[in-house]
């Protein structure tokens, strides 16, 4: 009695597998081991929305591991594989909610910029904002957060060009902080982690926007400043829309030539409401799989926009909202284990050469002169930020989740907890049970390791019972 229950306590404090560290092969996020093209089955995480960012406060999205493990759990449920953050505190340590998280499957998109004065560019001047001590904050970020296997990639800027007035002025900013992220990350990581730009769906400057940052500087594919990836918010498919009517068929054509991956960063209208989530079984289709790699759904926590999943209250409890069970039940009716084993393609479209003619409409920037890197900056890029923050991959003693947690009727839920995947594995929508499961390795996988584990260790358990007097039954 005593040996089993050893073993099931060691079971949950072994160290959680690690997702695989994606790559991006031209259009394609790629995982190396299974030369598999991934599919973003994301969700916006961001409890308070931008409102509740404030670093006097001691916390972040990703700062307390309570939280993240509830949310995990839920969001395991639903199949997610990848998280949205879009303000975090670099000076706060996320090594636990960055492990949950790897553990649940799911990787990480994150935001470097903040709501902040001083932590984003400003549309209206940024060249105002352009300066060291802003670099700085986001190059922490990245300090932050490179070491762990689930960070898929950073965002340099977020809808910071929305009409064509800031598409005179911006563009060449936005495309300098990315040259200096990409730079601070090859010196700085032992990995290359993806670096690109989230957009307004606004289609008077969209294709500028993605050309602008796709484009290759002189022909030059290696060209630092050049986006990893490109991605849009868009809220055009409302209710029971089509492909044609929502325009995502002119988005597909648009984007049909990208040299680089196009993903939904965010997508999910909230009219009419109750939401409705029909444009899943159409993103994950052969409709787009071939140009677009998935999307992130806007967003997890009810907040004052009215796009919540989930009540997340201040006692910690969370009351689910009825579209949170119907985005499952859309998700259900993909089958993500075949779209997720899909090859990688071996070729992609060349990246189009920067020039002026690139640029369609009258008044955007179709200047590629580039702003230098501002003064002190380069001495960061060099030697790195200071303090540096650093993260790691850490043990989770307990993935159960402590907090009360309801249906959208009010029946609570019982037993929630993270369910630990094997390597390499992802979360996926399971349209057998209520909760995800993993993909890419062989579910048995976790638990095998948990119990030879735990085998190891009986030798040295025995040896204290014995000595403290005890018979092993």
């Amino acid at each position: 009695m005593l040996v089993r229950s050893a073993l099931a306590a060691l079971g949950g404090a072994t160290l959680a597998a690690a997702v695989t560290p994606l790559e991006v092969r031209g259009n394609q996020f790629v995982n190396p081991n299974t030369g598999n093209a991934f599919q973003i089955v994301g969700m916006a995480y961001q409890i308070g929305g931008s409102s509740g960012y404030d670093p006097a406060s001691g916390k972040d999205p990703l700062s307390n591991g309570d939280v993240c493990k509830r949310d995990a759990a839920l969001m395991q449920q639903l199949g997610v594989n990848a998280i949205r953050v879009y303000n975090l505190d670099p000076n706060l340590n996320h090594d636990e909610c960055a492990s949950i998280f790897n553990a649940a499957g799911m990787y990480m998109l994150l935001d470097v910029n903040s709501p902040l004065v001083g932590e984003s560019l400003n549309s209206r001047a940024p060249w105002e904002s352009y300066y060291a001590a802003y670099l700085n904050r986001t190059f922490a970020i990245v300090e932050a957060f490179k070491s762990y296997p689930n960070t898929l990639a950073f965002f340099s800027g977020n809808e910071v060009i929305d009409n064509v007035r800031t598409g005179a002025t911006v563009p060449p900013y936005v495309r300098a902080v990315t040259r200096d992220l990409k730079n601070y990350i090859k010196n700085h990581s032992d990995r290359p982690i993806p670096v690109g730009y989230s957009a307004a769906d606004v289609r008077v400057v969209l294709e500028d926007s993605w050309n602008y940052f796709q484009c290759a500087i002189d022909g030059d594919e290696n060209d630092m400043s050049r986006a990893d990836l490109f991605a849009l918010n868009s809220y055009s498919w409302c209710g029971e829309s089509t492909f044609e009517q929502s325009g995502y068929d002119q988005l597909v054509a648009l984007f049909e030539s990208s040299s680089v991956p196009i993903f939904y960063s965010e997508f999910g209208c909230n009219t009419p409401s109750p939401r409705v989530f029909t444009e899943i079984p159409t993103i994950y289709s052969d409709q787009m799989t071939g140009v677009f790699a998935g999307g992130v759904v806007y967003e997890y926590s009810q907040e004052l926009n009215n796009y919540g999943l989930a009540q997340c209250n201040a006692d910690l409890t969370v009351d689910l909202l009825v579209d949170f069970r119907t985005l499952q039940s859309q998700y259900q009716k993909v089958d993500f284990n075949q779209i997720q084993s899909i090859k990688a393609s071996s070729t992609s479209p060349t990246p189009p050469v920067c020039r002026s003619s690139l640029i369609k409409e009258d008044g955007f920037n179709n200047n590629f002169t580039l702003p230098v890197v501002p003064p002190g900056a380069q001495e960061i890029i060099d030697n790195g930020v200071t303090p540096r923050p650093s993260g790691r991959i850490i043990e989770i003693s307990d993935w159960s989740v402590r907090h009360d947690v309801k249906e959208a009727d009010g029946t609570l839920i019982q037993n929630l907890a993270v369910t630990p995947l094997a390597n390499d594995a992802v979360n996926t929508p399971d349209a057998s049970t209520n909760a995800g499961s993993g993909s890419n390795s062989p579910a048995s996988a976790a638990p095998q390791n948990q119990i030879s584990a735990a085998i190891m260790v009986i030798p040295s358990i025995i040896a204290v019972v014995a000595s403290a007097g005890f018979t092993l039954l």
